[in-house]
């Protein structure tokens, strides 16, 4: 048999996603905007070409600047090693050849940074789908184990439509020969 027939390995993409390096990119500018704005209000140096701070007083509105240009700038360093590190993302990978689920992704620096589950795949008893509807809907592919143990397998802030989860659960379901559940 393929290895494709017997081995079905499935991408989450982590922090890595686009609308993340466009948010970092704007916060990270905007950041840049007020701390430069607050340093030139403070010292009368014309730093920024197009805005006129030397006109703005130190106190209260240029320090006021300065404290929000340092925090957007933590927060945009904070999101861009998010992003360097790619946490949450990794992959689910399913192999009928060597009768293993493997769960694998990327957590945050230091001894626990690998985060890889191996399960057996006669301990899989299920999928299970569940959809919740809403202002912030989720859509969640769950696998659930003997013991009642349920571990998600899609990624989080990876929105899937209603059509993409049906079929990716139903075709995991098929390739496993387990029920689906939730549907």
């Amino acid at each position: 048999m393929d290895n494709e027939k017997l081995i079905r390995r499935y991408i989450i993409v982590g922090e890595r996603r686009t609308s993340n390096f466009w948010w970092a990119s704007v916060i990270f500018l905007g950041s840049l905007g007020f701390l430069f704005t607050g340093i030139s209000s403070y010292s009368g140096i014309k730093i920024l070409p197009f805005i006129e701070s030397q006109d703005i007083s130190f106190f209260p509105q240029g320090l006021l600047m300065s404290f929000y240009g340092s925090l957007g700038f933590l927060l945009s360093l904070y999101w861009w090693l998010l992003i360097f590190w790619n946490v949450g993302g990794g992959f689910n990978e399913f192999n009928r050849k060597e009768g293993v689920v493997r769960i694998f992704r990327w957590g945050y620096p230091g001894k626990n940074r690998r985060i890889d589950l191996v399960y057996i795949l006669k301990d899989v008893e299920a999928i299970r789908v569940e959809l919740k509807q809403g202002l912030d809907s989720q859509r969640t592919i769950y696998m659930r184990l003997k013991g009642k143990r349920e571990i998600p397998l899609t990624g989080i802030g990876q929105p899937l439509t209603l059509k993409e989860i049906e079929k990716q659960a139903s075709e995991l379901a098929n390739f496993l020969q387990v029920s689906l559940e939730g549907l």
